[in-house]
């Protein structure tokens, strides 16, 4: 089940960018053609240094049963594997990294890879154009992301089409799980999927995903140039904070929002939301959102909005 060597190579060079060599690492595995192709790579590129999770959705009354089988797939690989039980009324995302997060914890490990690739990257892409997403929400998925500030996130398949995990999935003798949500029309995702293989010319999902890096880059420059901006135009007052926004960019407004969210302790807006919070300080109306009052002054002022009072 060992994939060719040069893929292999290519795959270790990937995963080196992303957790230092030698590093002992986590994979999630679904069972799909996508996340076989992660297990077997990894098995490969780190050997002794890979341990695998399943997170079992229960969403289907097969999933315990394709549990058992990525179970069997990794005892014929000699690599440690577990099955994370998920709770069916949370939501499915947001625990799934959660379960994987405490999973990898308990082992000491501090990266977990997910099998996101260049097909997923560009599908995601145009999901969000089509929402109106911001440079940050183009840059797409991210190849790492903290999950809990121990544990992160690694995607090592960015660079990777669909179609050649599908063929070292192939070769290695096995068929990979096909998730009919995968089919559902009802999804966003499956309905860009079905029109970036449709007759439309659509750019290669490669060139998409570059676009998406290209963004994900200059948004990290926006991040770099905005350090100095914030040390001068983000001030504290006893529990608030003031913005001089006047005299800077509309995105580094923006951005100044977010920092003062983060630093109240808020979760940050959705872009919609931000959006109309910049409109309505520029016309110089007070707005709450987040539960975060923000008074257009000049400058700005953010402090956290009274609880509601109830008669």
């Amino acid at each position: 089940m060992i994939p060719a060597a040069e893929a292999v190579e290519r795959f270790a060079a990937d995963l080196a960018a992303l957790s230092p060599r030698g590093e002992a690492i986590g994979i999630a595995v679904s069972g799909g053609p996508d996340s076989l192709a992660l297990l077997l790579l990894a098995a490969a590129a780190r050997p002794g240094a890979v341990a695998a999770a399943t997170v079992d959705h229960r969403f289907r009354p097969e999933s315990a049963a394709e549990a058992k089988m990525v179970s069997a797939i990794c005892a014929r690989l000699g690599l440690p594997h577990s099955i994370l039980a998920a709770n069916l009324q949370a939501r499915a995302r947001a625990e799934r990294y959660d379960l994987l997060a405490q999973w990898a914890r308990e082992r000491g490990i501090a990266a977990v890879a997910t099998a996101h690739h260049a097909d997923d990257q560009a599908e995601t892409l145009i999901m969000r154009l089509a929402r109106g997403a911001g440079i940050r929400g183009l840059g797409g998925i991210r190849p790492r992301r903290s999950l809990d500030g121990r544990v992160a996130v690694i995607r090592p398949l960015l660079r990777w089409r669909r179609s050649e995990l599908a063929d070292i999935v192939t070769q290695a003798g096995l068929v990979g799980i096909d998730d009919p949500s995968n089919h559902d029309v009802r999804h966003d995702r499956t309905r860009v999927r079905s029109d970036l293989a449709g007759p439309a010319q659509w750019p290669d999902a490669l060139r998409l995903a570059a676009v998406a890096a290209h963004l994900r880059e200059a948004d990290e420059a926006l991040d770099w140039a905005l350090r100095p901006v914030v040390r001068s135009c983000l001030t504290s007052d006893g529990d608030a904070l003031l913005i001089e926004a006047n005299a800077v960019p509309r995105e580094f407004q923006r951005r100044l929002l977010l920092e003062a969210f983060t630093r109240l302790q808020a979760p940050w807006p959705p872009g919609p939301e931000l959006t109309r919070a910049l409109a309505a300080l520029g016309a110089g109306r007070t707005i709450t959102l987040g539960g975060i009052k923000l008074e257009p002054g000049p400058p700005w002022r953010l402090s956290r909005a009274p609880p509601h009072r109830h008669c």
